[in-house]
């Protein structure tokens, strides 16, 4: 028996495969396509901000480590079924399979500010009274039907991946947000993203049938820099959290915020290993340990 399958090489050999990442402009899906596209993958990542993924391709596309890598902007809206469909076209021209989905687009819109303690029944009524239908159907919107129609509109490109020994994976950008039975303020967005990992349960189960042959699960990610958690990102369309005491505020055990290589771990794993099916995969500095 050969020893060569165990290098690092062959653990995790992503070259020449074709990657899609919505969001992948910013934050944690640029974190995902830079882990593809420097191991030698070609990555389309999507948005719906021409300009951010135009900079993103031309920032981090160029020097990467592996010479096959490819950061390809592609403009796409996941809440418009029109435009997913062009996006799955346009794809389907240039490349004859997908052989990974990650679906990490993400709002959060708002939050609710009751404190645990309060017992003030008229207090919390009123504050969360003040939550809005349209937020709430926005957020459900995007990061649960918009990853579902995503990975409906690539389904056939996934299954084209398929061959003995390898098979498509689709992983789901969901949060510890849907794990924790705290409110952390946005009532919301946790709500979606607990749909979110239940959905990426579903897709597991019925993506599986021999006629298909994908893989899913999701990865619930804690706090990472992202525009949704400071707000903003940098030249490079990179996010910072640089704050004195926020471990011990935030009651995150590792100390610090996620990295850019914690998450690029953690999809490679989910990408490459064709083992896992329909697993949530919790990276988040142990803050579910603090807040059950």
């Amino acid at each position: 028996m050969s020893n060569a399958k165990f290098s690092i090489q062959k653990l995790f050999d992503v070259e020449d495969w074709v990657a899609v990442v919505s969001g992948g402009g910013t934050g944690i899906g640029l974190m995902i396509a830079q882990a593809f596209a420097n191991n030698g993958a070609r990555v389309y990542i999507l948005g719906r901000r021409e300009d951010v993924l135009k900079q993103t391709a031309e920032t981090h596309g160029k020097d990467l480590v592996h010479k096959s890598g490819k950061i390809i902007p592609l403009v796409c809206d996941i809440t418009d079924k029109k435009s997913l469909e062009r996006m799955a076209e346009e794809i389907g021209r240039k490349e004859k399979r997908v052989d990974v989905l990650v679906n990490n687009s993400g709002i959060s819109q708002g939050s609710s500010s009751v404190e645990i303690g309060d017992e003030s029944a008229g207090k919390l009524r009123d504050e969360l009274w003040s939550e809005k239908f349209e937020e709430w159907e926005d957020v459900y919107r995007t990061n649960v039907i918009g990853h579902f129609f995503t990975t409906v509109a690539l389904i056939p490109l996934l299954s084209a991946a398929y061959k003995p020994g390898h098979s498509a994976a689709v992983i789901n950008i969901t949060s510890m947000s849907g794990i924790t039975r705290t409110s952390q303020h946005h009532f919301k967005y946790n709500v979606s993203k607990g749909a979110a990992i239940h959905l990426s349960t579903l897709l597991a189960q019925e993506l599986r049938r021999p006629g298909v042959n994908v893989r899913v699960n999701n990865i619930a990610p804690g706090i990472f820099p992202s525009e949704m958690t400071t707000d903003e990102s940098d030249e490079y369309n990179k996010s910072n959290i640089d704050k004195a005491g926020w471990a011990k505020e935030k009651g995150v055990p590792a100390g610090r915020a996620g990295s850019d290589e914690d998450m690029a771990q953690a999809a490679l794993m989910l990408a490459v290993n064709q083992y896992a099916y329909g697993q949530t995969v919790a990276i988040e500095g142990g803050y579910l340990l603090e807040h059950p």
